[in-house]
C-alpha cells in the first residue's frame, strides 16, 4: 500500500470520525452511534449509485460512436483507445454542456465507470490535449479515486448538514448554543480541508499516470495551463450549485467565484505542469541515451 493510500485511508477515518463526533454532541453515545450507521449507510449508497450520481448532477449525457458530431465521435474513439492502451475496461463517456473547460471520472470501480468532459474543452484543447485530459481521468478509475473521491463529497456534504441540525438543538446537547454555532461554522470547514487534502493527494498521481498512458506529459501539461486560464474566467453553473463534487474536476471548477479559490481543493496547477515538464524532460533523456529507451540491458 502507498504512502498516497495509506494518508487517504487516514483521512476518510477522519472524517468519519468527526462525523460521529458532531453525533455524540448531538445525543452522547446513543448519536454518535447513529452518525456511524448512517455514515456506513451513506458509504455504500455512495458506493453504489456514485456514478449516476454526479452524472445527473451535472447533466451529462452519455455519447457512443455514432453520433452526428465528428468532435464528438472523435472524443468517444480516442477515449477508447486510451482505455485499451491502459489495459481496463472501456468507460462509458459523457459530455456536459458547459463552456467551462473541464472534465471529471466517476464510478465505483473500473467496471463501472464513466468519463465526462465538458463542450468547452472539447472546442477549446486540441485533440492531444484532450487525450492527454482523458488519459489522466483514466488513471483516477485504474487508481480507484472515483470511489475515494464520491464518498468524500457525501461524507462531507453530510457533515455540513449534521452541523446545520445542531443549531437547532443548540439547548438540548452537550455543545450548548454557543457550542452548536461554533460547531455549525467549523465542522464543515474542518470537513472541506479533509476533502481537499484527500483531492490535492491524488491529483498529483492521477497526473503521473496518466502522462504514463498517453505516453506525452507535456499534451496534458500544456492541456492544463489553458484549463487554468480559461475556467477562471467562466462560471460552472452546475459546479456551483454543487460544490460537494468540486474536487472531482481536474481544474478547480468553482474559479468563476473569487471565495472559492480560499479552500481548493487542487494543487497549485504550476506545480502540477512543473512535475509534467520534469517527467517530459527525463523521458527525454531515455530516449536519446546511447542504448535507446531501455537502457544496455534492453
Amino acid at each position: 500500500m502507498t504512502g498516497n493510500t495509506l494518508r487517504t485511508f487516514a483521512l476518510l477515518a477522519g472524517m468519519t470520525a468527526l462525523f460521529m463526533g458532531i453525533g455524540f454532541l448531538l445525543g452522547g453515545t446513543a448519536g454518535a452511534l447513529i452518525a456511524l450507521v448512517f455514515a456506513g449507510g451513506m458509504n455504500l449508497f455512495a458506493w453504489w449509485n456514485s456514478g449516476d450520481m454526479v452524472l445527473r448532477m451535472h447533466g451529462a449525457r452519455e455519447i457512443r460512436g455514432d453520433e452526428n458530431d465528428p468532435a464528438l465521435r472523435q472524443y468517444f474513439a480516442d477515449t477508447q483507445h486510451l482505455a485499451r492502451k491502459a489495459q481496463m475496461p472501456a468507460p462509458r463517456v459523457y459530455v456536459i454542456a458547459s463552456q467551462q473547460p473541464n472534465a471529471f471520472a466517476t464510478g465505483r470501480d473500473p467496471s463501472h465507470a464513466a468519463v465526462a468532459a465538458t463542450e468547452g474543452l472539447l472546442r477549446a484543447l486540441s485533440r492531444e490535449e484532450v487525450q492527454g485530459v482523458m488519459a489522466h481521468e483514466l488513471a483516477h478509475v485504474k487508481n480507484r479515486d472515483t470511489l475515494t473521491m464520491t464518498v468524500t463529497a457525501t461524507l462531507a456534504g453530510a457533515i455540513a448538514m449534521l452541523a446545520n441540525f445542531a443549531i437547532f438543538f443548540g439547548g438540548n446537547n452537550r455543545a450548548g448554543f454557543l457550542g452548536s454555532l461554533a460547531l455549525m461554522i467549523l465542522a464543515p470547514l474542518a470537513a472541506g480541508l479533509v476533502q481537499s487534502a484527500i483531492s490535492r493527494t491524488r491529483e498529483y498521481e492521477a497526473d503521473r499516470v496518466g502522462a504514463e498512458i498517453h505516453g506525452n506529459p507535456m499534451a496534458l501539461a500544456s492541456a492544463l495551463e489553458k484549463i487554468e486560464r480559461m475556467a477562471r474566467g467562466m462560471v460552472n453553473e452546475e459546479a456551483e450549485r454543487n460544490p460537494a463534487t468540486a474536487h472531482m474536476f481536474i481544474i478547480h471548477p468553482l474559479n468563476g467565484q473569487r471565495m472559492d479559490n480560499l479552500f481548493s481543493t487542487h494543487p497549485d496547477t504550476a506545480n502540477r505542469i512543473d512535475r509534467l515538464r520534469q517527467m517530459a524532460g527525463t523521458a527525454a533523456m531515455v530516449r536519446s541515451g546511447p542504448w535507446g529507451p531501455r537502457g544496455p540491458w534492453g
